[in-house]
């Protein structure tokens, strides 16, 4: 499937890093280092702009060595780059971390999925239809 993309920053179109991957990693686009103190957030600015075709959505999800390694997530994971959208794409990084965590021009912060997705059409009701598990949640299917 084709994307159209612009892109404004002085890096390289985002990249699946193997063959396989669900996820592109995008970059930050910034000329100065931000740094994110313990429980501080950013938005942080990627230079990209998509136009996405109907039916699908790009989730911006957290990279994991980022999340693992300093304890830098998406606060809003994962975002929605909606159909219409066609701002830039910014990432809301947070540092959950008791360190300091700098991030550089060009540093791969997030990574990008895009999905297909359905829209719904509400039913209104005044009974739902019974299952086993019924209202059972939050860990009530056991460990």
């Amino acid at each position: 499937m084709k994307v159209k993309i612009v892109n404004h920053s002085r890096f390289a179109l985002p990249e699946y890093q193997t063959p396989l991957s669900a996820g592109l990693d995008i970059r930050a686009n910034i000329k100065d280092s931000v740094t994110l103190m313990p429980l501080e957030r950013a938005m942080i600015p990627t230079g990209l702009f998509v136009e996405l075709p109907e039916g699908y959505e790009m989730q911006i999800r957290p990279r994991s060595g980022l999340a693992a390694k300093h304890g830098i997530t998406v606060l809003n994971s994962p975002g929605t780059i909606d159909a219409d959208y066609r701002g830039e794409i910014k990432v809301i990084l947070v540092n959950l971390s008791n360190e300091p965590f700098v991030i550089e021009g060009g540093e791969r912060i997030a990574q990008m999925v895009v999905a297909r997705h359905e829209q719904v059409e509400w039913e209104s009701v005044e009974e739902l239809g019974t299952t086993e598990r019924g209202a059972g949640g939050f860990g009530s299917t056991g460990k």
